[in-house]
């Protein structure tokens, strides 16, 4: 299958000290994306930590200094949101962009949940429901079903019955990050777009991660039917035109992280895949080869979490300009 739409992924990491060079240089990246004929650019979601804690803010200043490119969220913890008030977040966000955002969620605990849930949801946190339906919930206030009982004007001011701002289209486009069997065809059945990334549940016994990544995916299509869309978020690291000092990094990062692969880990025994390092040509031979790879035309190919801003612009240049068209890509604003 031909790579139709290309994007990548960051995590927006910022130095504590100084968090507005990190979110400005996040946002150098999505510009520099857009250059290059990205489809589209995403951004992670991090509590707590030195990345990006709110994915909304940070794409609506990205509205405002880019025109083509899609924005996207892989993904938004539902867990640690008020749907409602997220609706609203987004909505506004998909009005300023002029139709270009692309939320992605999970449901579920979100990480460390135990460590911060009474600062969240003080003397509250067990009545919250964490499951799929909050996230049905959430599409229902995008959709823009009803959530007040009152609607109509009061004295000088007018309310409306339905979230608003109300931006149509942006319900089709929610993305759900799935990673089992059991997510994949629920994302399928209740007709969200599938995210599936670099990590995955380990079933049936395998730790072959582009088996399981396809099982998954073949799940999805077999409930979602005609429109499912599916994007894999491999983490590729191209070396065209690294410098040596380049390569070499990237290689002791990839190096460091291989005692995962082919390894269950944690009680779920979940699956990492391989960093792939090398040349374009090497990295597409590879890819094309991947089960999974072949059962998807979008990737959101994440970028490393650790690496400065000068290598980051080497590989979107190195993906647009190398490895992308040799598996088929072409920019589409040409």
């Amino acid at each position: 299958m031909s790579l139709r739409r290309l994007g990548f992924l960051t995590i927006g990491l910022f130095d504590p000290e100084h968090p507005r060079d990190g979110h400005e240089t996040t946002l150098q990246l999505i510009e520099l994306g857009e250059r290059l004929g990205f489809d589209s650019a995403w951004v992670r979601q991090r509590h707590l930590q030195f990345g990006i804690s709110s994915p909304a803010t940070v794409l609506a200043a990205a509205t405002q200094r880019t025109a083509r490119i899609e924005l996207g969220t892989a993904v938004i913890p539902l867990g640690a949101e008020n749907p409602l008030r997220l609706a609203e977040d987004l909505a506004t966000v998909d009005v300023l962009s002029g139709g270009r955002l692309n939320p992605g969620f999970s449901t579920g605990t979100p990480m460390h949940f135990d460590d911060y849930k009474e600062a969240l949801y003080p003397g509250t946190w067990r009545d919250e429901d964490l499951s799929y339906a909050r996230l049905l919930r959430l599409r229902g206030f995008v959709r823009g079903d009803q959530v007040s009982d009152f609607s109509g004007r009061e004295g000088i001011e007018e309310y409306s019955e339905r979230v608003e701002p109300h931006s149509s289209g942006l319900a089709e486009r929610l993305w759900y990050g799935a990673g089992s069997l059991r997510s994949a065809r629920w994302a399928g059945a209740n007709g969200f777009n599938l995210l599936t990334s670099s990590v995955v549940q380990s079933e049936g016994g395998s730790t072959d991660f582009a088996a399981v990544q396809r099982a998954q995916i073949d799940a999805y299509r077999e409930e979602r039917g005609a429109g499912a869309r599916v994007s894999q978020g491999l983490v590729v690291i191209p070396t065209d035109s690294a410098t040596a000092a380049q390569a070499e990094k990237y290689r002791a990062y990839a190096a460091s992280r291989a005692h995962r692969v082919g390894v269950p880990q944690g009680p779920r025994g979940m699956l990492f895949a391989a960093d792939l390092v090398g040349s374009s040509a090497e990295i597409a031979e590879r890819l094309e080869a991947d089960a999974a790879f072949q059962a998807v035309d979008e990737v959101a190919f994440a970028l490393p979490f650790s690496f400065e801003h000068d290598d980051y612009e080497q590989l979107l240049g190195d993906i647009a300009g190398a490895l992308a068209p040799l598996l088929g890509w072409s920019r589409s604003d040409r």
